[in-house]
């Protein structure tokens, strides 16, 4: 029985694919890069986006920190709306804060914009706190904030912990804290990704990631 649940927010809590697409777009376009299939950006979504710029764009780290920049003047202001939470995200909450549990969100996004996100949809008010990278991103990648999160909250006991996410950078980060983790197939990774990730359980709705938090009560 897990007492701390850790959630990813991209892909996991809400669908940001509009918002951060189309932030990723704008930044691109400033540095003399057309886009125009967003569905091609989708590989942002979750991984810190400074190491996405230099990976997929051949950014060196002064170009793609200039581009976190003019990504977060878009998705400040923009983006950071043009996302929805997931059906039945909000009554998985519910019911594990009747169960007792600890929510926690855990996400490489600025815990700046997630604190907003997670209060702009009113989820905030199930969650124990919310966690996630810093702004000058040196605390950015997800095993980093994991680590974080857990420190923050006191949780000495990892086998009290479970990481909920739908990349492998989520399952690589509970790997990495020696804490377990399911990988959610309604966000943006595959089941290969996260099988190979090392996820412990797959959840392919928000009603089965619900059985899996659940089936040792």
């Amino acid at each position: 029985m897990k007492q701390y649940i850790l959630f990813d927010l991209d892909g996991t809590i809400t669908n940001p694919k509009e918002g951060i697409t189309k932030s990723v777009q704008y930044a691109l376009h400033h540095m003399g890069i057309e886009v125009e299939d967003l569905d091609s950006l989708c590989k942002h979504i979750g991984p810190p986006l400074k190491y996405g710029l230099m990976e997929y764009w051949g950014f060196n780290e002064e170009e793609a920190e200039r581009g976190v920049s003019l990504y977060r003047e878009y998705f400040a202001v923009t983006g950071i709306y043009q996302n929805y939470e997931y059906k039945g995200i909000k009554e998985l909450f519910e019911c594990l804060i009747k169960e007792g549990k600890k929510l926690i969100v855990a996400t490489s996004k600025p815990e700046k914009f997630a604190r907003l996100i997670m209060e702009h949809f009113h989820l905030d008010i199930y969650f124990q706190d919310i966690c996630g990278a810093s702004m000058d991103n040196k605390r950015c990648k997800k095993g980093d904030v994991i680590r974080y999160a857990l420190e923050k909250n006191r949780i000495y006991d990892r086998n009290q912990a479970v990481m909920v996410g739908d990349r492998l950078h989520d399952m690589e980060g509970a790997r990495e804290n020696k804490i377990d983790s399911i990988g959610v197939l309604y966000g943006f990774g595959s089941r290969e990704e996260l099988t190979a990730a090392g996820a412990g359980d797959i959840a392919e709705t928000v009603e089965d990631l619900k059985r899996i938090l659940l089936k040792d009560e």
